[in-house]
């Protein structure tokens, strides 16, 4: 048998008028106006065929009936707050809350992420990213991946792996012009970077003592990650770090056409605070990324 029940949005008009005794409180409780709550309060009288409400000069009062009806539905809301409340509030002994740089979240954590959820799939991972050194006293998260010359101070820092830079483009960017013979001869292309990346073109060049192109030209995109998919669309050449596009090499899809790699001062960093080393699903998700780096750096050799 269906339910016939009044209108909700009249229920708690007023519910909300008759605690208050005002249809002004009650409007702005319920974040409308004083004329909605009025029109919904007489819409129930009229559902229900008596009155529920005195006008009075000075506010609201409830008629008997009307007191008896608030009270029941006062307790029926309160019910339902309590149990939507338990709903809502979920167990986090299963969350695992990661902090990574947006380019090293998009081109090296999740096309891996899958496998360490097939190792710990009672792990919740949730994942934000930010270029901002993370603050584990203020920050809402388990543990990070850092990226910079040292360690974050404070804190317990395993390093991943090191920084190395090198230039890549698509197979396709010469297919109407000639691959570079020497770092001298990349004038006739566009250079991509990020622009929170914007010394690596110029610590490149220095490196392959190229003093004839200015590294701070051409293309800059917000992240590395937009730069290295303008790579492959064909724009430029893009100056990437080597862990971010180890896979893309071995498959083709974009490839070296320079031999020189420099290694610079920055490293990626797992750091997580002290006292958390025994944490279980920190030292599963430190297991699990020790291991994943380890086989990058092997077939990297």
């Amino acid at each position: 048998m269906a339910r016939r029940l009044p209108p909700l949005n009249a229920l708690r008009a007023f519910e909300a008028t008759a605690r208050h005794g005002s249809l002004t409180r009650a409007a702005q409780e319920l974040s409308v106006t004083q004329g909605a709550v009025s029109r919904q309060v007489s819409q129930l009288e009229e559902w229900l065929g008596i009155p529920l409400c005195l006008r009075l000069r000075h506010g609201i009062e409830a008629t008997p009936e009307g007191a008896t009806y608030a009270a029941t539905l006062r307790a029926a809301f309160d019910l339902i707050e309590t149990q939507t409340r338990q709903l809502r509030t979920r167990p986090t002994d299963n969350i695992l809350r990661i902090k990574l740089p947006p380019t090293f979240a998009i081109r090296w954590f999740v096309p891996r992420l899958a496998r360490f959820h097939a190792l710990h799939r009672h792990i919740d991972v949730h994942i934000t990213t930010s270029h901002q050194q993370v603050e584990f006293e203020r920050d809402e998260v388990d543990l990070c991946i850092h990226s910079g010359p040292a360690p974050i101070p404070g804190a317990i820092c395993r390093k991943l792996f090191g920084e190395i830079l090198l230039p890549v483009c698509s197979p396709g960017l010469f297919k109407n012009a000639d691959p570079p013979r020497d770092a001298a001869d990349l004038s006739r292309f566009v250079l991509l970077c990020s622009m929170h990346r914007a010394s690596d073109w110029p610590d490149w060049l220095a490196a392959a003592q190229v003093t004839t192109i200015d590294g701070n030209s051409g293309l800059k995109f917000e992240n590395s990650a937009l730069a290295y998919q303008a790579a492959t669309d064909e724009l430029g050449i893009v100056m990437a770090q080597r862990a971010f596009v180890e896979d893309d090499l071995r498959t083709g899809r974009l490839l070296a056409p320079l031999p020189l790699r420099v290694h610079t001062d920055n490293a990626y960093y797992l750091a997580y605070p002290k006292g958390r080393q025994d944490t279980p699903m920190i030292r599963a998700f430190e297991e699990w990324i020790v291991q994943e780096t380890g086989q990058m750096e092997e077939a990297a050799r």
